[in-house]
């Protein structure tokens, strides 16, 4: 699946060769289960998802982790569109780091992209000696060549935004990237673009109060966190922190625009489900501006009186025209016409599930978006559990795989009987030309059938790369 052309790198030359790349046919996710009451360590799977394939919608091969309770969360690459112009790279290995244990896995997908074997396993007492770090989230590729993987705690679980470097061919942790006492209070997800010499990080909380749930007291606590951070790229300092207020608690995923030449981005806030927009002013400094808000709805049988939508994961079409997020708890999945960065505009919506389906306790009293509660969503005769929550936007731009799982530990408190039952991965077709989303009623992939018992799958990656791996330098 990898770029056609002369000699070349892995990836493609830019964003708008890369939508003209051939169609995925099998993608990867990491299967999870930790919290669900079964004692088996996660698995990353393979899924068919060509449609002309005898098996379509199924999980053609599975990988165990040799541990338990890793909780596998999201995955990266050894190479990327970074190096493209780098004739020796290959992206044929897989990175996945674990949230909870710090360990990785370095996985050869390189020589039977439908059947991965393991590589190399990095060890967390390696992690933790060398760099003084743990939880680790965010892989991405470096032009280097190296790995770069964010940290979101120390060994004892305490907050700590950092970030580790791999080598790129023995992957052995080479020691932190930042300068040292240079660290963010609390780390999460980041992006970095090398032609404005500046990355920014964002901020989940504090790993040994969120790995067991969530709790709105340990947001006034100051367990949380709200703010952007501004690296500089060639001194790996932290050069300015953007604070979003409580507007902004829980900045989650971070997207620059895929043009290497633009100097702005948006950034999913979960808490209070707003998306703001971050560029360079005029001045060289860094600023943001709220451009989209999702309204709480008031309601009644829920845990609090008022429910946000939860933004958990967004993403950005290749050619950056439009945004795509998900609100887990609301239950829908949004698009946008960003054409105009600082005006967003609504074209796009579908509901995939969630907590104010009209069937189930809570009852919606005040909500100034919908006139009524939604229908439970049913796919194949699956009814979907929990809400829509990691979205991975095909290369063209035509096809939106969803899963359901946000993280075991609150996937247990929100929505049990996506435990029992386990998460399921959906497709949606979107209509590129105007603006417009709708559900593939003949795709589903149910992780609730599978041999070890209900497993819940996160994140999605295509083995030719995707919008949320790829960086253009």
């Amino acid at each position: 699946m990898m770029a056609q052309c002369g000699k070349c790198g892995p990836g493609y030359r830019t964003p708008l060769e890369a939508m003209k790349g051939p169609r995925e046919e099998i993608v990867y996710l990491p299967c999870i289960y930790r919290n669900t009451g079964i004692e088996k360590p996660d698995y990353l799977a393979t899924v068919d998802v060509n449609p002309e394939s005898p098996t379509y919608c199924q999980v053609i091969h599975r990988l165990p982790m040799p541990n338990l309770k890793d909780e596998l969360h999201h995955s990266g690459w050894n190479t990327c569109s970074s190096c493209f112009s780098d004739t020796s790279k290959k992206r044929n290995r897989l990175i996945l780091p674990s949230l909870i244990s710090s360990r990785i896995y370095i996985v050869d997908v390189g020589t039977d992209p439908r059947a991965p074997r393991f590589y190399k396993i990095v060890e967390p007492t390696e992690v933790f000696w060398k760099c003084n770090s743990a939880n680790l989230h965010t892989s991405h590729c470096l032009a280097s060549g190296e790995v770069m993987i964010s940290t979101m705690g120390d060994p004892a679980g305490n907050g700590k935004g950092g970030f580790i470097l791999l080598d790129g061919e023995t992957f052995e942790v080479k020691g932190c990237w930042q300068q040292p006492g240079n660290e963010a209070p609390f780390g999460y997800d980041f992006w970095y673009q090398p032609r404005h010499n500046v990355m920014i990080s964002t901020e989940w909380g504090t790993p040994k109060v969120l790995a067991y749930g969530f709790s709105p007291n340990d947001v006034k606590a100051g367990d949380y966190g709200k703010c952007l951070h501004v690296w500089d790229w060639t001194t790996h300092s932290r050069i300015q922190t953007l604070d979003l207020g409580e507007e902004g608690a829980i900045p989650l995923e971070v997207r620059f625009l895929h043009n290497p030449d633009a100097t702005e981005g948006f950034v999913g806030c979960a808490l209070r489900s707003n998306v703001f927009r971050f560029f360079k002013t005029k001045n060289g400094e860094w600023a943001v501006e709220k451009v989209i808000s999702v309204p709480s709805k008031k309601v009644k049988g829920w845990c609090l009186p008022e429910m946000p939508g939860l933004i958990t994961d967004i993403l950005l079409s290749l050619d950056d025209r439009y945004l795509y997020f998900s609100n887990w708890l609301h239950g829908d999945i949004r698009q946008y016409d960003i054409t105009d960065t600082k005006h967003p505009k609504l074209v796009g919506q579908v509901f995939l599930g969630g907590s104010i389906v009209n069937d189930r306790p809570v009852i919606v009293l005040e909500d100034i978006e919908l006139k009524s509660q939604p229908a439970p969503r049913v796919v194949k005769g699956k009814r979907v559990q929990g809400g829509p929550q990691m979205i991975q936007l095909s290369l063209d731009g035509k096809r939106l795989y969803v899963t359901t799982s946000l993280f075991s530990a609150w996937d247990k408190q929100f929505y049990p009987d996506l435990v029992k039952e386990g998460s399921v991965m959906l497709q949606v077709d979107v209509d590129t030309e105007n603006g417009g989303l709708r559900l593939n009623e003949n795709f589903l992939v149910d992780f609730g059938k599978e041999p070890g018992g209900p497993v819940l799958a996160h994140e999605v990656r295509y083995p030719g790369g995707d919008c949320s791996s790829d960086i253009w330098v």
